[in-house]
Order: structure tokens, then sequence, then C-alpha cells
């Protein structure tokens, strides 16, 4: 890599702002926010509204639609459709 026009890639905090859940990784994205992490050293903090801790695909709690129960139900209200 040409040294000098790459952004600098270093250890940053994600912080999940709805789940309470944060974690350490390598990134290049900036902040001028800091959180002092488990290892005593401080980090900048990225603050995020949803990640795999919040979001409901990954925690179990998405609705499951009744796909099979709405068909049904145009079909009783609107007649089902005839074969040409």
């Amino acid at each position: 890599m040409k040294p000098g026009i790459h952004p600098d890639y270093r250890p940053v905090v994600f912080r999940d702002r709805a789940g309470g859940f944060a974690f350490l990784t390598r990134s290049t994205m900036t902040s001028d926010k800091t959180v002092e992490w488990e290892d005593g050293r401080t980090y900048p903090v990225v603050d995020v509204e949803i990640s795999s801790a919040s979001h409901p695909f990954y925690t179990g709690t998405a609705r499951v639609l009744d796909t099979a129960g709405r068909v049904e139900r145009f079909e009783k209200r609107y007649g089902r459709r005839e074969a040409r």
C-alpha cells in the first residue's frame, strides 16, 4: 500500500445504545468521544443504534407473519380467482 493515502486503521469500540452492548474491533471510523475499555486503555467509541445484540432477527424476538392465513382470508373475502 502507498503510504499517506489510506485512512488510519486502529482499534475502535462500537457501542450499541439500545442493547447496552459494546465490542472492540479495528476500523477506520473516527470519533471525538472516547471510552476506557476493559484492558484499561482509552479508545474512540462509535455509538450505533442497533447491532446483533438488539436486532430482533438475532435476538429471536422477530415476529413471523402468518402469510397462509392472510391468503385464505383474502380468498374468503374476495373469492378465489378462476384458472383461465
